[in-house]
């Protein structure tokens, strides 16, 4: 099973076209302050010098990629399902990509650096510290109890194994009803 992953993108470059790929399937936020967010991201992530370099350190074995380069194309046509590609510029915040829930569009919400942090470390299982004081942006996500809903599939999987390992336990002559 592949591991969920973030690409993070720091760049006045990209701008977020409402008509295009990523501007369709994406949920933006206008009102963002990103003082700082650098710092938070560095903390759990992998500095990479351009996207294609991003894209093969989140394929190999990150978990946190984060770059400067504003060439999205890149990213999006080589990253897979499971992940979250946050593009973050002065003009505001996109994510796109696993848990985002493409229809959110723009959302007017007044975010800072630790709302978008604490969003991406909940989405992509990353630890949270305790000074982290922000939010969760739940009104981007596709499924706000995502956390509850793998700890259910994750429950019955196991209900399912232990009911295997009981039938295999069993004494030869119980596994069968030919008597």
């Amino acid at each position: 099973m592949a591991e969920k992953k973030v690409i993070v993108i720091f760049s006045d470059a990209v701008t977020v076209d409402p008509d295009s790929k990523f501007g369709k399937k994406s949920a933006t936020f206008a009102q963002a302050d990103v003082n700082g967010l650098e710092a938070l991201v560095a903390t759990y992530g992998k500095s990479a010098v351009t996207c294609d370099e991003a894209v093969k350190a989140v394929e190999t074995s990150e978990a946190c990629v984060y770059t400067k380069d504003s060439n999205l194309d890149a990213v999006l046509d080589n990253v897979d399902r499971k992940t979250l590609v946050v593009v973050v510029s002065s003009k505001g915040v996109a994510f796109w990509g696993f848990g985002v829930n493409n229809k959110a569009g723009a959302v007017s919400r007044a975010i800072n650096a630790q709302d978008i942090y604490v969003t991406i470390a909940n989405i992509v299982d990353l630890p949270i510290t305790s000074e982290c004081t922000g939010a969760i942006l739940y009104q981007m996500m596709k499924d706000p109890n995502l956390k509850i809903s793998e700890i259910n599939k994750l429950k019955e999987a196991i209900s399912r194994m232990e009911s295997v390992i009981a039938r295999d336990n069993r004494e030869p002559w119980d596994k069968h009803d030919c008597a």
